[in-house]
C-alpha cells in the first residue's frame, strides 16, 4: 500500500507541469514570431497549440497513472487505449479541420482541439483501468494526501533525468532534420525515409526496455539481485540480437523498402544509401534504448542522462556537422558528406552512449550491495 502513497504525490506533480506546459504552449506565438516564421503558418500553428493546452492536464494525468499501470506490470490497458484513440482521433480531426458532420470548420487549428479532446478520452478510460482489482489494491484513491514534499523530491530526482534524456534525443534528430532540409528536398525525403523506417524497427527494442525496467523494478524491490541481473542481461542480449538481424535484413533489404516511399531515382539511391549506415546504427541504439531502460530499473537515471548529453551533443552532434559540411576537411582530407555525414556522426556517437550503458548495466547489476540498499525504498 505504500505504492498508492507514492502514486498520490507524483499525482501532485501534474499541476505544476500543467501550469508549465500551458504557459509554453500558450505563448507560442512569441517563439514563432521571433524565428521569422511566415504570419499565417504563426497564426495557425499558435492556435492549434492553444486549442491543445486544454488537454495538457488530462494527458499529464493519464500519463502518470498509465505510468503506474505499466510499472504494476499490466501494459496491455494502455495499450488498448492508444490504438483505441489513434482512429478517434483522426475522425475528429477531420470533422473540426473541414467542418463536416455538424462540427465547426476550423482548418488547423481544429486538429488541436481533437488532440484535446482525445487526451480527455483518455484519461476517463485509464479512470476505468483504475477500477481494476489489480489498481485499487495500491489504495490510490482510498484517501487524501497532502504534498509531501521530500517524497516529491525522490521521485523528481529519479523522474526529472529520465525527462531530460528525452529531450536531449528528441531535439538532436529535430535540429539534425532542420540541418537536412537546408541541403534540399532531395536530402530531407532521404532523410525522412530512412528515418521512418529506422523507427519502425526501433519500436520492439523501446518497448523490451521498458519491460526489462518493470521486471528489474520488481526484483530490486524484493531485493533478488541475482534475478535483477537475469532480467536485465537477457533482455540486452535479445536487443543484440534483434539489431544484428535487423541491420542485415535493412542492408540487404535497402533497395526494396524504399522503392515502397518513392519512385524518385535520386531519392531512392540517396535513402538506400543511407539505410548503410542505419543497418549499423541500430546496433547501437538497440542495445542503449533496453540498458537505459533496464537501468531505470535500478534507479539509475542521472548517469545515463549524463551519457546521453555527452554522447548526442558533444560527440554525435559535432562530429556529423563537421563531416556533413566539410569542416573536417583540411584533417581528415575527406569532402563533405552532406546527409550521409550526420548519420556517420549519430552512429559513432550512439555507439559510445550504447558501449558506456552497456558497462554502466554490467557495474550496476553485479553490485549486490547496491540492489540490497534500494530495495523497499
Amino acid at each position: 500500500h505504500a505504492a498508492g502513497e507514492r502514486i498520490r504525490q507524483g499525482l501532485w506533480v501534474v499541476i505544476p507541469s500543467s501550469v508549465i506546459m500551458i504557459t509554453i504552449l500558450w505563448n507560442s506565438r512569441l517563439v514563432f514570431e521571433a524565428s521569422g516564421i511566415d504570419p499565417a503558418v504563426t497564426s495557425i500553428a499558435s492556435g492549434y497549440l492553444k486549442a491543445v493546452c486544454f488537454g495538457m492536464p488530462p494527458v499529464l494525468l493519464y500519463m502518470a497513472l498509465r505510468q503506474v499501470s505499466e510499472g504494476l506490470g499490466h501494459t496491455l490497458p494502455p495499450m488498448w487505449i492508444t490504438g483505441s484513440v489513434i482512429p478517434l482521433n483522426a475522425l475528429l480531426n477531420y470533422a473540426f479541420i473541414f467542418g463536416v458532420w455538424g462540427f465547426p470548420e476550423l482548418g488547423g487549428i481544429g486538429a488541436g482541439w481533437a488532440t484535446a479532446i482525445v487526451f480527455w478520452v483518455e484519461l476517463i478510460a485509464m479512470l476505468f483501468v483504475t477500477r481494476r482489482h489489480w489498481f485499487h489494491a495500491t489504495d490510490v484513491f482510498a484517501r487524501f494526501s497532502p504534498p509531501d514534499f521530500a517524497e516529491i523530491n525522490r521521485l523528481l530526482r529519479i523522474g526529472i533525468p529520465i525527462g531530460l534524456t528525452f529531450f536531449v534525443e528528441m531535439t538532436i534528430f529535430s535540429l539534425v532534420g532542420f540541418l537536412i532540409g537546408r541541403m534540399g528536398v532531395i536530402e530531407l525525403a532521404a532523410h525522412s525515409i530512412a528515418g521512418n523506417l529506422n523507427w519502425m524497427t526501433f519500436v520492439l527494442p523501446s518497448a523490451l526496455g521498458a519491460a526489462a525496467g518493470i521486471r528489474v523494478g520488481f526484483h530490486v524491490g524484493a531485493g533478488d539481485s541475482l534475478a535483477a541481473r537475469f532480467s536485465a542481461l537477457t533482455a540486452w542480449r535479445f536487443a543484440f540480437v534483434y539489431a544484428v538481424v535487423a541491420g542485415i535484413l535493412l542492408f540487404l533489404g535497402r533497395n526494396l523498402l524504399v522503392s515502397v516511399y518513392t519512385d524518385d531515382i535520386e531519392v531512392k539511391v540517396m535513402a538506400a544509401t543511407l539505410l548503410i549506415f542505419i543497418a549499423f546504427y541500430q546496433l547501437a541504439d538497440d542495445t542503449q534504448a533496453v540498458a537505459a531502460g533496464t537501468l531505470r530499473g535500478y534507479k539509475d537515471t542521472t548517469m545515463p542522462m549524463v551519457i546521453a548529453l555527452i554522447g548526442y551533443w558533444l560527440i554525435a552532434l559535432p562530429l556529423g556537422f563537421g563531416l556533413a559540411e566539410g569542416l573536417a576537411e583540411g584533417l581528415t582530407g575527406t569532402a563533405p558528406l552532406g546527409v550521409f555525414g550526420y548519420w556517420a556522426g549519430l552512429t559513432v556517437g550512439l555507439g559510445l552512449v550504447a558501449i558506456a550503458l552497456g558497462l554502466r548495466l554490467l557495474s550496476t547489476s553485479g553490485d549486490s550491495s547496491r540492489i540490497a540498499s534500494l530495495a523497499h525504498r
